[in-house]
């Protein structure tokens, strides 16, 4: 035993990062490495994001004042559901697909994913199918007007007349990307179950690859109750099937209950990485190990069996019997066990610690302190109740920007700031980061939080006009969302200047744990020169070695 960390970086390792440097033109090509295709991921739902950020300004533009004069109704109708569908499909899904597929591999020292070639492939569907949707704003009918959920019988009346019509467009786009995420999800189980580098045992995983585990597995067993549920609306606006038309013996019931299996695991299919990006950086910025770390473990798997049995809590208010209501509002409930032992596991972890404010940090204790409120108010819409005095208000939709963009976007940003050094070998401008994490901060809150009074008022979501009553609230929502806006211009200007004239970053800038800094940034093509050995667990903040990297052929 030594008495700092043992990290072997040997010259045959250096010697491979010279000679493999990626070139600009490998990003807009097939490229296997995982660490391309996360860029490539990264990049692209970035491009996404913006523009369903103008989408929602847009939006907030017209509730701005209570009187309908920006866009017609019709209009306003495709710009929510353009917008939450390309925020969900397009953004939160891809970019913690591209993190986790730059990560992961170099997390449990394997030299790329288990199949390089079906990871490109699933990740040329997403372009092409985001621009298709795209494209259904150019239809004479327009694209998509009966939101993210695609309820019929609203979702199956081809008001347009047209046999190409925005919906569907918008079924083949979720279908397309469906079956990149199960061709990622296939991937992804695959490499951490068989391609863990000696040693690296399942407790000895960083918490990272465990969230993503466990999302990913969530994925393969739903998404094929959403995608068979899409098929056969598909059958009803195209075909002239009655499986979903109410008048001709079809049951629109049936659909929620088949987009909702799907849709509400898929919310800790983004959350659970998100979880697993702040027990990556609060211990690094703590200088402290994870508080609990096996239970932290167990309680990402345990969040993934449970979220199987609540789909119902978004279907109280419709016709759900009683005894229903009362076994899905205990499961609801019982969600917020293992997602407190990770509130308490990072509690811990930062008790009594100097903590290191840099951007990361300040954008993960961001993201803990707004989930923490997110959870709260999704307990309270658990509770049946409750549930159905605020059902279809703004209530809901602040609650789900508290856990889809204060919590999961702000994951993001953090995981970002955090391996920005290790991706591009340069280090970014720290007060810019910051500067981008204060509007971002403020605006999210001034953005969403007017929301709950608004939702406890009454004011009904999906409504390009409203009450003067609810005036004040929307004012100060739509005044938060352009801040929330420009919040990004820093955050651009950030990285791009950033990753081309920043300076040199060393192999491990923040005395983090991870296998990963224990290669050079960014890494060589095949990740280690040598395969490592693992002989002591991550986490080992103030133990006398970290790890130890063994020769591996």
């Amino acid at each position: 035993m030594t008495n700092s960390p043992s990290i072997e970086i040997t010259d045959a390792a250096k010697n491979s990062h010279s000679e493999n440097q990626t070139s600009w033109r490998d990003y807009f090509g097939f490229n296997t490495d995982h660490k391309v295709i996360g860029i490539q991921y990264l990049v692209t739902a970035f491009i996404f994001f913006l523009i369903a950020g103008l989408l929602a300004m847009l939006i907030r533009g017209e509730l701005l004042t209570p009187e309908l004069n920006l866009v017609d109704r019709p209009f306003y109708n495709s710009l929510f559901t353009m917008h939450g569908t390309i925020m969900i499909f397009l953004w939160i899904i891809p970019s913690l697909s591209g993190l986790a597929n730059y990560l992961v591999p170099l997390m449990i020292g394997a030299r790329d994913m288990a199949f390089p070639r079906l990871n490109a492939i699933a990740f040329w569907i997403v372009p092409p199918a985001g621009l298709f949707l795209l494209s259904s704003f150019f239809l004479p009918g327009g694209s998509a007007q009966s939101g993210w959920w695609s309820y019929p019988p609203l979702s199956i009346q081809n008001s347009s007349g047209h046999l190409l019509n925005g919906q569907l467009f918008w079924i083949v786009t979720i279908i397309l990307l469906g079956i990149s995420s199960i061709m990622t999800a296939v991937n992804f189980v695959t490499t951490i179950v068989w391609m863990r580098a000696p040693g690296m045992t399942f407790f000895r995983m960083p918490i990272f690859v465990w969230t993503v585990l466990s999302a990913q597995l969530l994925q393969l067993f739903f998404l094929p109750s959403l995608t068979g549920g899409l098929i056969l609306l598909l059958f009803d606006l195209t075909l002239g099937t009655s499986i979903f038309r109410p008048f001709q013996g079809g049951n629109p019931i049936l659909y929620q209950h088949m987009f909702w299996f799907y849709s509400h695991p898929t919310v800790y299919v983004w959350a659970l990485p998100a979880f697993g990006i702040f027990s990556e950086i609060l211990p690094a910025f703590s200088r402290n190990p994870l508080f609990g770390y096996r239970s932290v473990a167990i309680a990402s798997f345990g969040i993934a069996i449970v979220s199987a049995f609540v789909w119902v809590h978004h279907m109280f208010a419709s016709g759900t019997p009683g005894w229903m209501r009362m076994l899905f509002m205990f499961t609801t409930m019982l969600v917020a066990v293992p997602t407190g032992v990770k509130v308490l596991a990072w509690t811990a972890t930062l008790w009594k610690s100097k903590l290191h404010l840099e951007t990361p940090m300040l954008f993960a204790l961001g993201g803990v302190v707004m989930f923490l409120f997110a959870g709260i108010t999704g307990v309270m819409l658990g509770a049946v109740p409750f549930d159905l005095h605020v059902n279809n208000t703004h209530f809901i939709v602040g609650h789900f920007h508290y856990i889809v963009y204060n919590t999961i976007t702000m994951a993001l940003f953090g995981a970002i700031y955090f391996w920005f050094p290790k991706i591009t070998g340069r280090m970014y401008a720290e007060g810019w980061g910051k500067l981008h994490f204060w509007l971002t901060l403020i605006g999210a809150n001034l953005t969403f939080f007017p929301m709950f009074p608004l939702g406890l008022q009454g004011m009904v979501r999906r409504i390009s006009s409203y009450d003067p009553e609810y005036t004040q609230w929307n004012a100060i929502a739509s005044l938060g969302a352009f801040l929330l806006g420009i919040s990004i211009l820093p955050f651009i200007a950030n990285i791009i200047g950033s990753w081309l004239m920043g300076t040199t970053a060393s192999n491990n800038p923040w005395r983090a744990t991870g296998l990963e800094w224990t290669t050079t940034s960014p890494p060589p093509r095949e990740n280690f020169a040598e395969i490592p050995t693992v002989t002591f667990p991550p986490y080992s903040y103030g133990q006398p070695q970290a790890w130890s990297v063994d020769s591996q052929e």
